[in-house]
């Protein structure tokens, strides 16, 4: 967990440092005074782009010298960084310890998982949104569906560009192309059906409460094993042609289920979705500290605005004694049921 925060020119926030506690995190303070920011700058610290998946030169303080910096010594005596410089606001720098690592690398040290406002609507956006959801998850109990990602997207880019030639591609470079995208799609699809397969299990034991239980399964694309290589190859008229690639991991949905009603999620009430989400990412935390042995970092945005007394006092209660958890809001009376102590901040 975070010991030490510190911004530099991020956002909102020229200089901040904050040393939180081993357990609850509560910012408050009126809209814009960057209680969401400093939950961004904590999602930076863990591979990808972070919780508004904004552009790195957005992030830079607007009228600071141009860059930014994110900084936090982790407890065991981790230094973790990550920002840019003004000369290149668009090139992302992590650091470990004062040594240069990739991105993906941040998967070793920190696990972050968040819920917004944004996301109340995840069952009903297109299905890139669900995966990415699905892909966080994996992440904090695979460290290397990053990389595997990572080379995947890039190979999928290039063998894109190839078909879109107007002259016949290298057949060659393709099928090493394809060779790529089915040996790290195998990965990336082994490792979300891990996840899902194990969370589904967790979710359906669990008795009903105040948050619904969500039954979870993969869909659209699955992997047929050693063929997503000939498949691709088969495909090369129809990719070129829809620009894209129309097979492969990057066309799979994560479907979700209200099991109390046996009810699509898409097809729940507002409030419903919420407590499905909710559930899911509880059950979710618990679960990569039973494989790991370490809580995740949960970033939770404005969340008890939204819940009703009774949930928010169950959503407190369930998060007591499991990490470190970072809860957003106007004002600290939202707050009020929260009986243990923890760490408070109103930032101005």
């Amino acid at each position: 967990m975070l010991a030490r925060l510190i911004l530099t020119d991020f956002r909102n926030h020229a200089d901040l440092t904050i040393a939180p506690g081993p357990g609850f995190v509560v910012l408050t303070g009126e809209n814009g005074a960057g209680k969401t920011n400093v939950l961004e700058a904590v999602s930076l610290l863990a591979p990808g782009r972070g919780l508004r998946r904004a552009a790195l030169g957005d992030m830079a303080r607007q009228g600071g010298p141009g860059g930014f910096g994110v900084a936090a010594d982790l407890t065991g005596d981790v230094a973790i960084a990550t920002g840019t410089q003004a000369a290149a606001p668009e090139r992302r720098i992590v650091r470990v310890q004062g040594s240069a690592v990739a991105a993906t690398a941040l998967a070793e040290w920190l696990t972050v998982l968040w819920l917004t406002p944004a996301m109340d609507r995840l069952f009903v956006e297109p299905a890139g949104e669900r995966r990415r959801f699905l892909d966080r998850l994996t992440l904090a109990l695979a460290p290397a569906h990053a990389v595997h990602s990572n080379r995947y997207e890039a190979a999928m880019r290039a063998r894109n560009r190839l078909l879109a030639e107007d002259v016949p591609p290298d057949r060659e470079w393709l099928s090493a192309l394809e060779a790529q995208m089915a040996e790290h799609g195998a990965a990336i699809d082994a490792a979300r059906r891990d996840t899902v397969a194990a969370l589904a299990e967790r979710l359906i034991d669990q008795p009903d409460g105040p948050f619904a239980r969500a039954g979870l399964a993969l869909e659209g694309w699955t992997s047929a094993g050693e063929t997503l290589a000939a498949d691709l190859a088969d495909s090369r008229r129809r990719d070129a042609a829809a620009g894209r690639a129309l097979i492969g991991p990057h066309r799979s949905d994560l479907a979700v289920t209200h099991l109390g009603k046996d009810q699509a999620a898409g097809l729940c009430s507002t409030g419903e979705q919420k407590a499905l989400l909710l559930g899911l990412i509880l059950a979710h935390a618990d679960l990569v500290a039973e494989r790991t042995g370490a809580a995740p970092v949960l970033l939770l945005d404005e969340v008890a605005a939204h819940l009703d007394p009774l949930r928010r006092a169950a959503l407190f209660d369930r998060l007591s004694g499991k990490g470190q958890v970072w809860m957003t809001g106007t004002e600290d009376a939202l707050f009020a049921d929260l009986q243990v102590e923890s760490f408070r901040l109103q930032l101005t």
